[in-house]
């Protein structure tokens, strides 16, 4: 797993998503998708580090209000260009919605609320229209991509998870990349991070809580497949009819994306 983290200080969860192998054969190539948390926090070593990726687009899947509360730091002279969600109807985070509540939450129904969550996060448009437009860019190649949201772990988590789908990418190895947020980087500074954002929006939390939310169980990511199995049949039908990736996408972004 180390050799797919990038140790930074201030930007959790920035990871390598590619290197896993494909159906049919060959590999995503290292280095063209990234994924991670917000860039609020940046240290100015961390935004050079980020700058030597030399990305070329970043998809920013939080909302208007996020963005407004904790901005990301960028290097001098970035030029990746730079793509921001629509409001949804839903103004919060996954496990910020999760949080919110009038009565005492607990870690076990903070787990229930999230795998609800995860069975309604998959059909919310304004991701399905990130992942769209994610995807579009993708498969023009043109330079390596980052896709984050606050914490990198929901949003984020569903948008990887569909390109590897897409990509052909064993579902094994799809659940292991998501896991992959529950040890990667620094965790306590990752979580203690998190806990700062969510707390400021909805008030004290029991540490038991916060840990929930800030951390990743097979649970949630499988309460999205069933979802998306319920609604449209397969995940392939899903990705043609909610994402625009059908076959021939899928060919083009294979072309982009994978090596052999």
């Amino acid at each position: 797993m180390t050799d797919r983290v990038l140790a930074l200080q201030g930007v959790h969860n920035f990871r390598d998503a590619g290197g896993y192998a494909v159906a049919g054969g060959g590999r995503i190539r290292r280095g063209t998708v990234w994924r991670s948390g917000q860039h609020h926090d940046a240290t100015d070593a961390d935004l050079t580090r980020i700058a030597d990726l030399g990305l070329a687009s970043v998809f920013d899947l939080r909302t208007s209000r996020e963005r407004d509360r904790h901005p990301c730091r960028r290097a001098q002279g970035f030029v990746a260009e730079v793509f921001f969600a629509s409001d949804p109807e839903l103004h919060h985070a996954p496990h910020v919605a999760a949080a919110q509540t009038t009565r005492q939450r607990t870690a076990e129904d903070t787990r229930e609320s999230l795998v609800r969550n995860y069975g309604r996060i998959c059909f919310r448009p304004e991701l399905q229209a990130m992942i769209r437009a994610w995807f579009e860019r993708l498969e023009m190649g043109g330079g390596p991509s980052l896709v984050h949201c606050m914490a990198g772990k929901d949003r984020t988590g569903i948008a990887v998870a569909m390109l590897h789908a897409a990509l052909g990418v064993h579902r094994d190895d799809i659940m292991a990349d998501y896991l992959m947020t529950n040890d990667a980087g620094d965790p306590e500074a990752r979580i203690a991070s998190g806990a700062a954002t969510i707390r400021a929006m909805t008030g004290p939390l029991e540490d038991a809580v916060l840990r929930v939310l800030m951390g990743v169980e097979p649970a949630y990511l499988d309460s999205a497949w069933t979802a998306i199995e319920e609604r449209h049949g397969d995940v392939d039908s899903y990705l043609e009819q909610a994402l625009g990736a059908d076959a021939a996408r899928r060919d083009r972004l294979r072309a982009a994306l994978v090596e052999s």
